[in-house]
């Protein structure tokens, strides 16, 4: 299993906006260096929450500071571009990051944005499946004449060959809705639950996989559960008890925004400790100790039959010290787990441990030898001096 994040990303209003971007950019170089695969970054454009207006500048400046981590667009969102020129900015990416890059594709998540824009929500799906259409021939450097009704491409390809060949990877962002599930079948993409861990999105992932796997099936595709990945929020700390006094830093603010400004049912009402209770209790969150964020990956693992990747949903609920230290105490104890990084030490332990009265007793031989062959040397000695 590979392991990442998710950055919306979610920062509060009244943070200064420009520290906010510059600690995302550390927190993925932090990431890097623990040895997490990918960070997924989002596109917004209003509610004041979720800043990042353009994922594909961030991935450009991330990937000048990073150096394993792969990087991907959580999402683009498919109505509000055209597609040629982010299929060009996508593979001027690949290229810049040396085949680091994810291509992320999605509906658009904020009906605000939306609105903005004079797009029908109500139709973004449907514009979405029809510009994957595109893209994902345009990504594989193939040529496409397509009139839409609110695109046209004339002979469109790309200048550049993909950097990754034979394609750059793409994704479907999926929650509870099919669409992204059949879209991701459709076309043989991969599939990106964001909303696993919510109690609709949770209880649809093995629906949503079969609806996937079907769709791949009737257009001649495949898919593979490798190239799953599942969204949740997760804040460890050495004890659930510390779990929770360190998510009192940042909590009020996650839930106002989505209880008040958000257009997702996320955040439990009532008080803070009542919002951790019914987080956890729910399962849309861990706040707890490393053994509360492996029970939940085994009952992801469960629900679904089996995905890829876990993406931390980021949150900004601790401050930044605790933060940092949340992602470090999973990448120290719950990620070995389920990439088998300790099996050979654990074998090699218990060799040991089986075998320890054998080497025992011949450490001992092996030390009686030698004093005994220091007592025959200082006697051979003796016995030549008194000669």
């Amino acid at each position: 299993m590979r392991f990442g994040i998710f950055i919306a990303p979610f920062h509060p209003v009244g943070e200064n906006p420009d520290l906010a971007l510059r600690r995302d950019f550390e927190l993925v170089e932090w990431l890097d260096y623990l040895g997490y695969d990918e960070a997924w970054i989002g596109e917004h454009h209003s509610a004041g929450y979720e800043l990042i207006a353009s994922p594909e500048l961030f991935i450009a400046a991330a990937a000048e500071r990073t150096k394993h981590i792969r990087l991907g667009t959580g999402v683009s969102s498919l109505p509000y571009h055209h597609p040629l020129m982010l299929a060009d900015r996508i593979n001027q990416l690949d290229h810049m990051t040396r085949g680091r890059t994810i291509f992320g594709m999605g509906p658009g998540a904020l009906p605000s944005d939306a609105f903005m824009m004079g797009i029908d929500v109500l139709k973004q799906r449907d514009m979405m499946d029809e510009a994957i259409g595109v893209l994902v021939p345009l990504m594989r450097g193939e040529t496409v004449t397509h009139e839409s009704d609110w695109f046209e491409l004339r002979e469109a390809r790309l200048q550049l060959a993909p950097f990754t060949r034979p394609h750059i990877e793409m994704c479907v962002a999926s929650q509870v809705s099919p669409a992204g599930a059949r879209a991701a079948g459709k076309h043989g993409l991969g599939l990106l639950s964001i909303g696993a861990t919510t109690t609709g999105g949770f209880n649809a992932l093995a629906m949503n996989w079969q609806i996937c796997t079907d769709r791949a099936a009737e257009f001649g595709k495949a898919v593979d559960r490798a190239a799953w990945r599942l969204v949740g929020p997760m804040h460890v700390a050495e004890t659930k008890q510390k779990a929770r006094e360190n998510v009192r830093f940042g909590l009020a603010n996650w839930l106002k925004y989505f209880q008040e400004v958000a257009a997702l049912p996320l955040a439990p009402p009532g008080s803070i400790d009542n919002a951790i209770d019914a987080l956890v209790g729910s399962g849309l969150a861990v706040i707890g100790d490393p053994d509360d964020a492996i029970a939940q990956l085994e009952r992801l693992e469960q629900q679904s039959g089996g995905f890829g990747c876990f993406l931390h949903m980021a949150h900004n609920w601790a401050d930044w010290a605790e933060t940092k230290r949340s992602y470090e105490l999973f990448a120290r104890y719950v990620m070995p787990r389920f990439q088998q990084l300790n099996v050979n030490r654990e074998a090699s332990m218990q060799w040991a441990a089986q075998n320890r009265p054998t080497f025992i007793g011949a450490m001992g031989n092996a030390i009686n030898q030698e004093i005994q062959k220091h007592v025959a040397d200082q006697k051979a000695k003796a016995e030549r001096k008194a000669g």
